[in-house]
């Protein structure tokens, strides 16, 4: 009774709008008030043993490292390099924008940030170039996307907390859907222009002198996943201690290659990250109580039963699970389905035999496309509130993108070398 009042308190909240750290409390509070034959104290207890885990400091620190990115003037060289790739094509400066989001996916972590960053920076040269506002916000939505699986992807490393999947197999496991994905879109931007006659290619020979300058300024940035990778690969730190020295890197940059950074800005740019990471973290810290009353209920055990009684295969299952993700997609925010619903699900792939890092890069592509999903999704709105575009506007322009993502999400689902290979070949 304690547990079913819970979780429909929990739904509850979310539809009525109350943040997802808020509902998370409230509704396991209420459990320990109504019906757990445990001592108030336990709450407390677990609240903070949520928190009581070394692998959890990567999340500030890869968070401090994309915000110091930010403001190193390194965002605006990734763009000359992207602009530079795709001047050629058709749609030059929405190919960019797609491109720019792949390459600030080894550097932001979020796919939020990364789409309110490219709003405010791109839709408004891309409307200059004559691209339609809704067309513009659709693609900056919908490439920002791409984040979640490039490493260090913030959603990669909850996933890998919540569910004890090794962080630096998610890590390389992303990388193919991540770049699969951005090809898919580009193509995608590049037939929507040409067809609609949006900004032709630019046929002007570039000169060596600016190739050599744009390109160095933006490798620069580009080494920062490789070493992050690299590292992990070869044993000379673990996925935190990447965090750690992925804000040195990025402080010397801005500091001393750049020098775009002052000690005003480092101290502004701490504040960003110090806000960002808290948020994150309380939501990991409450959730560890809804999990755990969870556990004492047993409602785990419950889905993998009934799951397993009415499903007769692994296909048959991920269907089953990608449907159930993608509908509560479009009412529940992104980091609610992956905290409730990643520890129910993960036990239920993992006796059907599918491999936890490869259900865990399908449970994030579902919940990353429910973030451009109406009526709910957290990018969409984000986007929209910076462009000023009405949302029935921006759904249609989304469409093609949704529907691609979609292709790409079956294409992750049934083929799982796109997401092992990797890993299996570097591990």
């Amino acid at each position: 009774m304690a547990v079913s009042v819970a979780l429909c308190a929990l739904f509850l909240l979310f539809f009525v709008g109350t943040p997802i750290a808020f509902a998370l409390f409230l509704s396991t509070a209420l459990y320990f008030l109504i019906g757990a034959n445990q001592p108030m104290v336990m709450l407390i207890q677990r609240l903070t043993g949520g928190l009581d885990s070394v692998s959890l400091l990567a999340i500030p620190f890869f968070i401090m490292a994309g915000v110091f990115m930010n403001h190193s003037g390194i965002t605006v060289r990734l763009l000359n390099l992207a602009e530079l790739c795709t001047r050629r094509f058709h749609g030059g400066l929405a190919q960019a924008n797609v491109l720019l989001s792949t390459f600030m996916g080894g550097l932001s972590g979020s796919n939020i940030a990364d789409a309110a960053m490219n709003a405010k920076l791109l839709v408004p040269q891309m409307s200059e170039r004559g691209y339609p506002p809704p067309f513009s916000s659709a693609v900056t939505a919908a490439s920002s996307l791409v984040t979640s699986t490039i490493p260090p992807g913030i959603a990669l490393i909850v996933y890998g907390y919540v569910n004890n999947v090794s962080i630096g197999r998610l890590f390389l496991a992303g990388v193919v859907p991540g770049l699969l994905m951005a090809a898919l879109l580009m193509a995608m931007v590049s037939i929507i222009c040409r067809r609609r006659g949006y900004q032709p290619p630019r046929r002007e020979r570039v000169s060596r002198h600016e190739w050599i300058s744009v390109t160095r300024a933006g490798i620069i940035a580009l080494l920062l996943p490789v070493m992050v990778i690299g590292g992990i690969r070869i044993g000379v730190f673990t996925p935190t201690e990447a965090g750690a020295m992925a804000v040195a890197y990025a402080l010397i940059v801005g500091l001393f290659v750049y020098r775009e950074m002052t000690p005003s800005t480092v101290a502004k740019a701490t504040s960003e990250s110090l806000l960002a990471a808290v948020n994150v973290l309380f939501i990991i810290c409450v959730a560890s109580g809804f999990a755990r009353f969870l556990t004492w209920e047993q409602v785990p055990q419950a889905v993998t039963t009934l799951l397993s009684s009415q499903v007769a295969s692994a296909a048959a299952f991920l269907l089953v699970a990608n449907l159930i993700l993608l509908v509560l997609g479009m009412f529940l925010e992104g980091n609610a389905i992956l905290i409730v619903l990643s520890p129910l699900l993960a036990p239920v792939a993992a006796q059907f035999g599918v491999d936890p890092v490869h259900f865990g890069i399908v449970f994030i592509l579902n919940a990353t496309i429910g973030t451009i999903t109406p009526p709910l999704g957290t990018v969409m709105f984000t986007t929209c509130s910076i462009t000023g575009v009405k949302v029935p506007d921006f759904i249609r322009a989304v469409m093609p993108f949704w529907l691609l993502l979609l292709a790409v999400l079956l294409l992750v689902t049934y083929v799982p070398a796109l997401t092992l290979a990797l890993p299996n070949w570097v591990f």
